[in-house]
């Protein structure tokens, strides 16, 4: 039996950020550089990520970074603390335009004294995109990032929001960026889940960013035959693995097949993640998105018949 209430919190499914968050708050940086400095590139990327909801670190952030303005690692999470609490206040007037503003030149320093660092190119492409630079430079940013990580799927989902009309671009440009991306990567990566972002993407902005209005574009023959071919690629192909990150991959999955009518498969997602959720893409169907995946889990449980 699935538990009762889904698990948002990410550190449930990557012990490495109750590490990182323990070190934050005794305001142990050499712990943190340890940890950090031992994880993959994509794992770094989203661990600074992770850590960036820590509230009062911004301070200690700046001395250690006084005291080596070199340490990209503590350039990166400062500037996505800013982002971060600029974002969850950006219906406050100018809060978010302050907050990348102080956010922008960190990067760019952090850019120029730590070019190869992927983590910086992926926090650069999300305060573009917030300071409203255009589709242009936001490929401008991510051709910077795929010279160091071709595959660096966090960047990659950040111009795939680029590329949305929300932000300048267009459905064709966003889909084509995902397909491109997704072919490109090894079986088994997480990359494909690109293709499921853009469909939802546009299914949820096409129709008015309801579940029923959604189900119009993604229950298409064709859609659906894309949405299967991105979950063989990745989540359902042998050599996937768990990798950090796969949570929010499988619940993404999960959501476009719940939206597409396609209960059954959608099943098997919630049933690997064996209650693990995440806010991304869920919160898009409501204020409450662990509300939202108990829902469709219940709904998916007891579904009978269906295509798949």
């Amino acid at each position: 039996m699935l538990p009762r209430h889904p698990v948002l919190d990410p550190a449930a499914a990557y012990p490495k950020i109750v590490t990182l968050r323990a070190a934050l708050a005794a305001k142990d940086w050499p712990a943190c550089r340890e940890v950090l400095d031992a994880a993959e590139p994509v794992e770094r990327t989203l661990l600074l990520r992770a850590c960036a909801d820590r509230a009062g670190i911004e301070e200690h952030l700046r001395e250690v970074r006084a005291a080596d303005p070199a340490d990209g690692a503590a350039a990166v999470l400062l500037a996505q603390r800013l982002i971060a609490d600029g974002w969850a206040a950006r219906h406050t007037g100018g809060l978010l335009a302050a907050r990348l503003a102080e956010a922008e030149p960190i990067l760019i320093a952090a850019a120029a004294r730590t070019p190869d660092d992927p983590a910086v190119w992926t926090a650069r492409l999300t305060s573009a995109r917030g300071l409203g630079l255009g589709v242009c430079e936001g490929r401008r940013r991510y051709d910077r990032l795929a010279e160091i990580d071709p595959h660096h799927l966090p960047g990659q989902s950040e111009l795939v929001q680029q590329l949305t009309p929300r932000w300048g671009g267009t459905w064709a440009d966003a889909l084509a960026f995902a397909r491109e991306r997704a072919a490109a990567a090894p079986l088994g990566a997480l990359n494909a889940v690109l293709v499921a972002e853009a469909h939802l993407e546009q299914a949820l902005g096409e129709g008015g960013g309801t579940a029923a209005g959604a189900r119009r574009h993604l229950a298409a023959p064709s859609v659906l035959a894309e949405l299967s071919e991105a979950a063989a690629h990745s989540i359902q192909h042998p050599q996937f693995r768990r990798t950090h990150g796969w949570v929010q991959v499988l619940n993404t999955f999960a959501m476009a097949f719940c939206l597409a009518g396609e209960p059954h498969t959608a099943r098997q997602m919630f049933e690997a993640l064996d209650g693990l959720g995440s806010e991304y893409p869920w919160h898009y169907l409501g204020e409450s998105a662990a509300g939202v995946i108990r829902s469709y889990r219940i709904r998916t449980a007891f579904a009978r018949g269906g295509s798949s």
